[in-house]
């Protein structure tokens, strides 16, 4: 059975500032809430060539030469794509061995169906194989923003050629797996990162839709899939607390439900449910690298919790609590765990004690809670680790 695009392209309901704000907000669905959708739906459209039979790329490059040479004639290369040497130039020309279809609007009266333009599945998945290891993973592009800025939209391209030509297969998982490792990867390495350069909502809504495709795949196909554990895990992580993404996971058979990530992945999950922050920290000290990368949105919600419940917990004036101990159920090391501590109100002494108070507890202002600071045990995962290998994954190292 194939694993064509389902006619569902709105995001995943349990996607935080998805599809369950959306419900309760109406007026929002007039705005970004059904952008996606619209988006999606003028992609489809197949069947409009006039033969009524989905078109078949027939591009075998990266890009199509009757775009590379539009975009060198119109000065819109982007420096990742320009021939070496001629950057300075007034007028750059293409490399086209660098050069990537980049992503356009659906437009009236333009044929989105001409086979020279399309790239087949095998195309496809060497271009995102080039994207992951020739420019995401790439030490000398920087800044990373500008990096990921044109993998983004580059995958997009790559999205659209494939609604167009209905792609199904193992070929579609594989680049749907690569793009949805990719975008979990971007959404923590960027977190904090301005507005103007990464915007977290963007990111969410595409990662949303490319993963509810990706296991809309897996469920439609009757072949074993070798990554289903692993993309089952990182969507409940991901959209951690979601009963629609536990109603998922439980609909599971069994063997893949008590597969060793998914059974860690709904442990953590119970715990979040459970508001038990002590557990689900110390749970999540399991997780590999990627997977911490998909549920760190949610950490420093569960160590805000878990400071609300101690200050109740030791709330005494006579009362201490060792800071190595606190720092291990946070997650943290011992300097991290005084900024957060101090950020909440709680204070630390010089014997680094821990004196709790929930008339001191107190909600810090957004701009002074820096998520990307307390990044670094995480960090201390990636061990030798590249993008290439993350994206790919080509490890399973923690």
């Amino acid at each position: 059975m194939n694993c064509q695009r389902p006619s569902r392209s709105t995001p995943r309901k349990d996607a935080p500032g998805g599809g369950d704000k959306r419900r309760r907000n109406p007026g929002r669905g007039r705005g970004r809430g059904k952008f996606v959708t619209r988006q999606v739906e003028e992609d489809v459209k197949p069947e409009q060539n006039g033969e009524g039979t989905t078109p078949k790329g027939i591009c075998q490059t990266m890009c199509p030469a009757v775009e590379l040479q539009k975009r060198e004639t119109q000065n819109r290369l982007h420096r990742f794509e320009m021939l070496a040497g001629t950057e300075k130039d007034r007028r750059p020309r293409v490399d086209p061995l660098r050069a990537v279809k980049e992503y356009t609007r659906p437009a009236a009266g333009k044929d989105a169906t001409n086979t020279a333009d399309l790239r087949p599945p095998a195309v496809l998945l060497k271009t995102v194989c080039y994207l992951i290891d020739e420019v995401a993973a790439d030490p000398h592009l920087c800044p990373w923003t500008e990096v990921y800025s044109f993998v983004f939209d580059r995958l997009r391209s790559i999205k659209q050629d494939m609604i167009i030509q209905r792609v199904h297969g193992p070929e579609c998982a594989a680049i749907l797996e690569r793009t949805v490792r990719f975008l979990i990867y971007a959404s923590y390495r960027l977190c904090g990162e301005p507005l103007r350069l990464y915007d977290p909502r963007i990111n969410d809504t595409h990662l949303q839709e490319i993963l509810s495709w990706l296991l809309d795949c897996y469920a439609q196909g009757r072949a074993h899939h070798a990554n289903q554990e692993e993309f089952h895990a990182l969507s409940l992580l991901y959209n951690l607390g979601s009963f629609q993404a536990a109603q998922h996971i439980m609909k599971l058979p069994t063997q893949l439900r008590r597969s060793p990530a998914v059974a860690l992945a709904l442990s953590i999950n119970r715990a979040f449910l459970e508001r038990n922050p002590v557990r689900l920290l110390r749970l999540a000290s399991k997780l590999a690298f990627l997977q911490g990368c998909a549920l760190h949105r949610h950490l420093t919600a569960s160590r805000k919790d878990l400071l609300l419940i101690y200050s109740h917990g030791y709330n005494s004036r006579n009362c201490r609590f060792p800071l190595d101990i606190l720092s291990k159920l946070l997650f943290l090391d011992n300097s991290l765990a005084t900024v957060l501590c101090q950020t909440y109100g709680v204070e630390v002494n010089q014997e680094n004690q821990v004196a709790f108070s929930k008339a001191a507890f107190s909600e810090p202002e957004q701009e002074k809670l820096s998520c990307p600071l307390f990044h670094n045990v995480l960090e201390k995962k990636l061990k030798d680790l590249t993008i290439g290998n993350i994206v790919h994954g080509c490890t399973r190292l923690k």
